[in-house]
């Protein structure tokens, strides 16, 4: 696999043969001249699991960069998704506290972009060198207009495929698979809601977990949010992607199961749905809430109606509070971790999908498999889907607060309280209410 950079960088073999760390400066050993090596201690914060401490073959990545980089001592603060990004917000805001690599989610970095000034801008340390290595899309959600300023570099992307139960397709009488699902479920949710109704019928009970599931994967698919990039609340815009969820709705395929609640977890073994659209990351999510014994080769991958799409996905970035020399090992520490070697690693074990083209193209994930899911192919499958996508979704600052808005209403047809008929009024109303 290529890797390329415009600039002279020099390779290292690290705790095996094929890891590398590519210097700013070119000499084997060193890390770049204006770093001093003397003893600095790194905080990185980030929730959930980016592969840095938990390895099933070999030393984790946190305990091998400390190895090649003995001057580093390297403390893994590890939160709740929501609580992470409050406490970065609160430290900005007191001026201390935030860690020295901060990862932001594609949610939430928009915000964080338009506080610029409280970040270290990475073109001063180099990023343009990678840009060309980025999923375009990827790389313009952390940069500013004129991309004269890059807050964060990508560390991952969604990718969105559908994770289905194989026995309970084939309880339904519907073929499990997974070529004949990805052929059954086409080209659009139409089909995909015909093959729910065929479940239905078959069973009594819900296909997909739940509504606000497929509107948030058809609005990528339309590349678009709640808002323009005036910051302007666009509801019309995002109509037929809400009008998809509704017809789910109203088909009776939807189990209305809200996303990580107890209800849902337990559903992944008891059969309350049989299909949700799910993003690489969630397979190890998947198989933490499921006994492997019982479910190994049951749940299964295959393609997402439409053309493609993206749910989630994140970014390092350097909050400007540290010292230099911290800021600048942080920056190293950045620069490899997003290494292919360290990518492909960090894929392998917990399935989130790299951000860079090459990668994303590379023969080693396209060979990567799930052994849990059926041996599924989910380094093609996923990789497929995210290059596929339209272009750059934009997040604005409310766009957390709009979603929020908009699935409650969803979520009030589901239980009955509001009729379908009434819920795009009322979703508008909704997200004006909460645009402030």
């Amino acid at each position: 696999m290529k890797w390329t950079r415009t600039r002279a960088a020099g390779a290292l073999a690290v705790g095996t043969a094929s890891a590398l760390v590519l210097s700013a400066c070119g000499d084997d050993a060193a890390a770049s001249p204006s770093v001093s090596h003397e003893p600095v201690t790194l905080t990185v914060a980030y929730w959930g699991n980016f592969g840095f401490t938990e390895s099933e073959e070999g030393p984790s990545l946190e305990s091998v960069y400390e190895d090649a980089h003995d001057w580093v001592s390297l403390e893994m603060v590890v939160g709740e998704y929501g609580a992470t990004h409050d406490a970065l917000t609160q430290a900005l805001i007191a001026g201390s506290g935030a860690a020295n690599v901060a990862a932001i989610d594609e949610g939430y970095i928009t915000g964080f972009v338009a506080q610029a000034e409280n970040f270290v801008n990475l073109v001063d340390l180099g990023a343009l060198d990678y840009k060309a290595e980025y999923l375009p899309w990827k790389w313009d959600q952390a940069a500013n207009a004129d991309g004269s300023v890059v807050i964060g570099v990508g560390s991952d992307v969604g990718g969105l495929a559908l994770c289905y139960r194989s026995d309970l397709f084939d309880g339904a009488g519907i073929d499990s698979d997974r070529d004949a699902v990805s052929a059954a479920v086409g080209d659009s949710w139409d089909d995909f809601i015909a093959v729910g109704e065929e479940y239905v019928a078959a069973t009594g009970k819900g296909f997909v977990d739940n509504a606000t599931n497929i509107l948030n994967p058809a609005l990528s698919q339309l590349g678009l949010s709640y808002y323009d990039r005036n910051n302007e609340l666009d509801m019309e815009a995002i109509k037929p992607a809400f009008d998809t969820a509704i017809a789910v709705i109203d088909s009776g395929i939807s189990a209305g199961i809200g996303a990580w609640s107890p209800e849902w977890n337990a559903g992944f073994a008891n059969g309350d749905f049989a299909v949700l659209p799910c993003p690489a990351w969630m397979l190890g999510y998947i198989t933490t809430q499921i006994s492997a014994e019982t479910f190994d080769g049951l749940w299964d991958i295959a393609d997402i109606p439409g053309p493609g799409g993206n749910w989630g996905g994140s970014f390092y970035t350097i909050p400007d509070q540290g010292t230099e020399a911290q800021q600048l090992e942080s920056w190293n520490f950045i620069e490899w971790i997003i290494q292919p070697d360290q990518q492909i690693k960090i894929m392998k074990e917990t399935g989130n999908l790299p951000s860079q083209i090459g990668i994303l193209e590379s023969e080693e994930v396209s060979a990567f498999t799930n052994e849990f899911f059926n041996d599924a192919p989910y380094g093609e499958i996923f990789a497929g889907t995210v290059l596929d996508i339209p272009g750059a979704i934009y997040y604005a600052p409310n766009n957390g607060k709009i979603r929020t808005a908009v699935e409650t209403v969803l979520n009030e047809v589901q239980a009955g309280a509001l009729p379908s008929q009434d819920a795009w009024d009322a979703a508008v109303a909704a997200a004006e209410a909460a645009d402030v």
